[in-house]
């Protein structure tokens, strides 16, 4: 240095933190301090130290996985666009758990948009040492969370092969607390034996799984362990579990089977009824789709409208089918909106059709297309080569009305799906919006 020259003095970067708490979710680190006290602790910290806290950020997603904490990446977008150049944390392994976050966190230490990790034992800056350290100790982590994930694997498979339920105990079973049967389920007292009656009902009695629905609802007003109504779902999957007669499968779809050493809810061949009973049940709602389902919506609830047959036995000894259509009650269990036969839901279904302005549905292409083939019809096989009905002759408001009263259910089906606006049917009149 040239005499009588004084060395410029670079005065040191200005830290600002952003305080980042976050509570673990795995379940080894129960123990570690909770959100509040990692912030009262950290906070103490700074004060100790001078440290400038302009900003306090609080998370509970699980660090183990890649860009799924959003407070995490708000933090990061944060750093790049320099509202703070520093972490103030309880532990590197509330930063990152994973090789994807703790590598962004080592780019920006790189490109000097985070000059310092402060934790409550160390500092990690932005030199080679430091980041080193910090990059093993993010690495420990992850290898922990590797290994955890091994070990309750292991464990679960050993559960299972010891005829032990590997999860939270079904509906009408309870996890038992006592030490020594701990992991394994028993009977509900309160619970079992209406899980029993509903397998009952539906094999001896032919209940759908709707009424099974009901009953619980409504007659016994029955609720699970966490004290909610049953899901009609919920109902199913229970009807479908082979655990209520003794075995189970891990993982589900795995194809391995197991004997539980639990006490079975019901026999083998009570469980097999049901399941024959629900086939037939399935293939007959296949097999036999009303008209105007899935197309019109309760006015009142705004639950889909459903059908459902009734038959009656007349003088002549002759019996009647009749079709009614009413509320399903997805929406609300108690809608009073009434039911509706289906030739008088027809009758005014035709009466709308003067309403309705077709060319703002889809019927007219429906009818293009309808044309073509007859006319296809009466050159190929008819021999008529010239069709005396044109197009403009045919007013498509009495075509919509010809396959309301005369066409398959197919046809009035895809004639319903034409139109754009929304059919409710409130307390037996049917509208169109």
């Amino acid at each position: 240095m040239p005499a009588g020259t004084r060395a410029k003095v670079v005065a040191p970067t200005v830290v600002k933190y952003c305080l980042y708490a976050r509570k673990s979710t795995e379940s080894e680190e129960r123990q570690v301090l909770s959100i509040d006290s990692q912030i009262k602790e950290m906070l103490q910290l700074a004060e100790r130290e001078g440290l400038e806290v302009v900003a306090m950020k609080r998370e509970s997603h699980s660090a183990k996985e890649t860009g799924q904490r959003p407070v995490f990446n708000e933090i990061v977008e944060e750093l790049r666009g320099g509202k703070f150049n520093g972490i103030l944390t309880w532990a590197p392994d509330r930063i990152s758990r994973n090789a994807g976050d703790l590598g962004k966190i080592v780019d920006l230490m790189d490109s000097g948009k985070l000059e310092e990790i402060r934790t409550y034992s160390q500092s990690f800056r932005n030199n080679p040492n430091e980041k080193f350290l910090l990059m093993i100790l993010g690495s420990q982590a992850k290898l922990e969370n590797d290994n955890r994930g091994i070990n309750v694997k292991r464990g679960l498979r050993t559960r299972v092969e010891m005829g032990l339920w590997p999860g939270v105990a079904p509906l009408g079973y309870l996890n038992q607390k006592l030490m020594d049967k701990k992991c394994q389920i028993i009977p509900d007292p309160d619970r079992a034996h209406v899980v029993k009656k509903m397998f009952e009902k539906v094999a001896y009695e032919k209940w759908s799984g709707r009424k099974v629905d009901q009953w619980l609802r409504f007659e016994l007003n029955f609720k699970s362990q966490g004290n909610k109504h049953v899901a009609l779902g919920n109902i199913f999957r229970t009807l479908q579990n082979p655990i209520y007669y003794g075995t189970f499968e891990y993982p589900r779809g795995s194809g391995n089977w197991y004997q539980g050493k639990h006490e079975p809810i019901v026999t083998k061949e009570l469980f097999e009824k049901v399941q024959q009973q629900l086939k037939r049940d399935n293939i007959q709602r296949q097999s036999h789709e009303f008209i105007f389902t899935k197309l019109m919506t309760c006015g009142l609830c705004g639950s889909g409208i459903s059908a459902e047959e009734k038959y009656k036995q007349l003088k002549n000894g002759t019996v009647a089918k009749y079709i009614y259509y009413g509320c399903g009650r997805s929406k609300d269990r108690m809608c009073k909106n009434q039911y509706l036969r289906e030739e008088e839901l027809t009758d005014q279904l035709l009466k709308i059709m003067d309403k309705i302005d077709f060319n703002q549905t889809g019927v007219q292409m429906k009818f293009e297309e309808e044309l073509k083939r007859q006319n296809r019809f009466q050159k190929g096989v008819l021999g008529i080569q010239n069709p005396n009905k044109k197009h403009e002759d045919i007013d498509l408001k009495s075509y919509a009305k010809y396959i309301l009263k005369d066409g398959t259910n197919e046809e009035k089906r895809e004639l319903m799906g034409c139109f754009k606006s929304q059919i409710t049917v409130t307390k037996g009149i049917v509208e169109i919006g």
